[in-house]
């Protein structure tokens, strides 16, 4: 891999390595872009085949985030972290304070949070060192578990791409097919079912499914059989990539919206769904609840205050249907244009200021 051709072909900022010898840390920081504010992204640990490949994951990682938090509407970048390591064998406090010391050094150029591999612990050890990480214990000042913030975002965005499909955002009497009914998937069933909508689940956990059957009449149905299934919505909230050429053709929902991460296998997926006129909400603009939830810890944890920004993934979203319609692209490609347009405005903006910063300077 040719790490700065491939920097300079997605406008990488910054890649930093940092290596602990006594605690066993060797972790990569990328800072994919600032323009919209520090870098904020979440600290993996996972064990990579090779060293090349945790580079590539912590690159294609950090771009995510930039566009994450920009369609979020966070005056955040994006950034992230790999820890190559064993997140069962190789932990050990040092290790996770020698990682704070160097988000020290960055003096705020990136934060951190939890990810893949990490906890709330972890970040606590980190918080040792160094005030630019979130998603630390409540009594740090924490917003604490991000998974109903998260659901609720979720929530809001299933209703603004209800809006889009249906003409109207009201989810009482609607289907909703739900795949995987964890932590956030769970609360997000709980507010449909509130809403009046009627469920049908499936998990490879037979008790997280008997959990949403005792708690909300759902009706549970195999992991493989929740495609073909009647229904308005179809919720993709477990594994990526769900959305395939397996899939497609067995879906009769009319909204694909849930809180899975990578929900299209490929792009060309994206636009198979788009030709036959299913409204989708692109992954990381209907699950950056958790995100905006821990951006919140960066002015002194609010939750009333972090709960009304989350309500603008609702806005988020019909604007990216609005972009979908006006250039005639897929909503994942409308969703990129929208914060690419938001990064592009503040960098304009930044740039004729100190132009004129400039001239104001000469003219004295």
């Amino acid at each position: 891999m040719e790490i700065f051709k491939y920097m300079e072909s997605y406008d990488y900022e910054q890649l930093v390595f940092c290596q602990d010898k006594n605690s066993g840390l060797k972790a990569i920081i990328a800072i994919h872009d600032t323009t919209l504010g520090p870098a904020l992204g979440g600290t993996r640990m996972w064990t990579y085949d090779s060293e090349a490949d945790a580079i590539e994951d912590a690159l294609r990682l950090a771009k995510g985030m930039t566009y994450k938090n920009a369609a979020a509407g966070l005056n955040l970048g994006g950034g992230k972290t790999v820890i190559i390591g064993d997140p069962k064998k190789d932990k050990n406090p040092e290790l996770f304070r020698a990682f704070g010391r160097y988000i020290q050094s960055l003096n705020g150029r990136y934060i951190t949070a939890e990810d893949v591999g990490t906890t709330v612990h972890d970040m606590d050890l980190i918080h040792m060192e160094t005030d630019f990480v979130t998603g630390i214990s409540p009594e740090f000042g924490s917003s604490g578990n991000p998974s109903p913030v998260t659901a609720y975002g979720v929530y809001k965005g299933i209703k603004a791409a209800a809006m889009e499909a249906y003409g109207n955002d009201s989810l009482e009497g609607k289907t909703v097919a739900v795949q995987g009914v964890g932590n956030v998937a769970y609360t997000m069933c709980e507010y449909l079912h509130k809403e009046g909508a009627k469920l049908i689940v499936t998990d490879i956990n037979k008790e997280a499914v008997q959990r949403a059957v005792d708690a909300f009449g759902a009706k549970a149905v195999g992991p493989d059989d929740i495609y073909a299934v009647d229904c308005d919505i179809y919720a993709p909230c477990a594994l990526g990539a769900t959305i395939n050429d397996d899939t497609i053709p067995q879906l009769k929902a009319k909204v694909i919206a849930g809180s899975a991460n990578n929900q299209l296998k490929s792009t060309e997926h994206g636009d198979i769904i788009h030709e036959k006129g299913i409204v989708y909400a692109p992954d990381y603009v209907i699950n950056s609840g958790g995100v905006i939830n821990v951006a919140d810890e960066l002015n002194g944890y609010n939750q009333h205050r972090a709960m009304k920004k989350v309500e603008t993934i609702y806005d988020s979203l019909t604007r990216v249907f609005e972009i979908s319609k006006r250039d005639n692209v897929p909503t994942y490609v409308a969703a990129d244009r929208m914060a690419e347009e938001r990064i592009k405005s503040v960098s304009t903006s930044r740039s004729q200021f100190l132009l004129n910063g400039h001239h104001t300077l000469s003219r004295r």
